[in-house]
């Protein structure tokens, strides 16, 4: 793994946005506006790395799913927050129907330096990822365009279209598959996500719909979700979280109407309840719980830092959150900090440093495979909502 410094092309901006990436400059807290889409880098990987690096998500994803039993079979549900029995119910539920609720894709968060030791899960984003249109899309035509003839670790779109066409038999028949994110989203992130994986959807043939999360509807009469022309929302793929869409107003309807297995009056959600054990930082304390020792494995608690605020430092992560939000750093030989709010303290790895920039992997999975990478640089040990994003190539 190499970082190349390299001109980007005239046009890069109008570019990406042409290809889905209409947020391609981040406004910074001077008021300045810099490259969220970043190719005046890349970073160039060799085959071997490549096909070192997909054994290593196998192998993640695996223990992932093992670690959901775990939580499932043991009533663990407690240690992610989850203290309504009704909700932990409907993951419960959801798990074990999971052969019949369809799950698109997931993205790990790796440490990796290229060098000899392995790679380090930080996290998984495993319910509401973002960074895939660049991850998908963009960077692939960047590749043509600059490196005609070679390779990228990116068989995303592929496999996503390969996903619904195999997950159109578990939908509901007859009616569309609405694609729903919020309408508070400013940048346009997870509105330019829900419209690609629409348009992959599309084409593997499914009928589709788009909707606003806002403009979904309760029809008290018929104890059914409706979109604006009160057409009953049988199926829909929501950029939004599980424990917002549990916790919001209609959280009791979601409880009643969910899919699992369900009546004529449920509605089937993707990504599915299920996902709630995957998406939660509490996932990487009872990994190392399950797999102490793994090498591809940090040393993660629920109770405290334990040894590792004496002997390496810590990470505090709130249990659930995105792009950094509440995640602190602390060194070693620091008097240990218990947040009040449920954490997973995580063996401090800071992110290599390389030309001065702190470089994290996301390490895409559609279905149980591995399917592409997108990298993301920072300029702190915290990957926050100012990191950027800077292609790759095979060579």
């Amino acid at each position: 793994m190499k970082r190349h410094i390299t001109d980007p092309r005239p046009d890069w901006q109008a570019t990406v946005e042409e290809q889905g990436v209409i947020y391609p400059l981040t406004r910074y807290p001077d008021d300045s506006l810099r490259p969220y889409w970043d190719e005046s880098a890349y970073y160039a990987f060799t085959l071997p790395e490549v096909e070192a690096l997909e054994e290593v998500v196998e192998e993640l994803h695996r223990m992932c799913l093992e670690a959901a039993a775990h939580i499932v079979d043991h009533d663990r549900f407690a240690d992610l927050g989850i203290e309504d029995p009704r909700v932990a119910g409907l993951v419960a539920e959801s798990w074990h129907r999971r052969a019949e609720q369809p799950s698109l894709y997931g993205r790990f968060d790796l440490r990796y330096d290229g060098g000899p030791g392995p790679a380090k899960l930080l996290e998984y984003n495993a319910d509401t990822p973002t960074s895939l249109v660049e991850a998908a899309s963009a960077q692939w035509f960047w590749m043509e365009d600059r490196f005609p003839g070679a390779d990228q670790w990116n068989s995303l779109h592929e496999r996503l279209v390969d996903a619904w066409r195999k997950q159109a038999a578990l939908l509901p028949p007859g009616v569309p598959l609405y694609f729903a994110h919020s309408a508070g989203d400013e940048l346009g992130e997870d509105l330019m996500t829900v419209a690609y994986l629409r348009e992959t959807a599309e084409q593997a043939g499914l009928r589709t719909e788009a909707i606003s999360m806002e403009d979904i509807g309760w029809e008290r009469l018929s104890g059914r979700f409706v979109d604006l022309r009160h057409r009953f929302i049988r199926a829909c793929f929501k950029l939004y979280p599980w424990e917002w869409l549990v916790t919001d107003r209609f959280g009791a309807h979601v409880l009643d109407t969910i899919d699992n297995g369900g009546g004529t009056g449920s509605t089937l959600w993707i990504e599915p309840a299920w996902k709630m054990l995957l998406s939660n930082k509490a996932l990487l304390a009872i990994l190392w719980e399950l797999f102490p020792g793994h090498p591809n494995l940090l040393p993660a608690y629920l109770d405290g830092p334990r040894e590792l605020a004496r002997t390496t430092g810590y990470v505090a992560k709130p249990l659930l959150g995105r792009e950094g939000a509440g995640v602190t750093v602390h060194q070693p030989g620091a008097e240990p900090v218990i947040r009040d709010e449920p954490c997973c303290y995580q063996e401090l790895a800071p992110l290599p440093d390389v030309d001065g920039n702190r470089v994290v992997l996301g390490a895409w999975v559609v279905e149980d495979e591995p399917a592409g990478l997108g990298i993301r640089e920072s300029a702190g040990l915290i990957t926050d909502e100012y990191a950027r994003f800077i292609p790759h190539v095979i060579l």
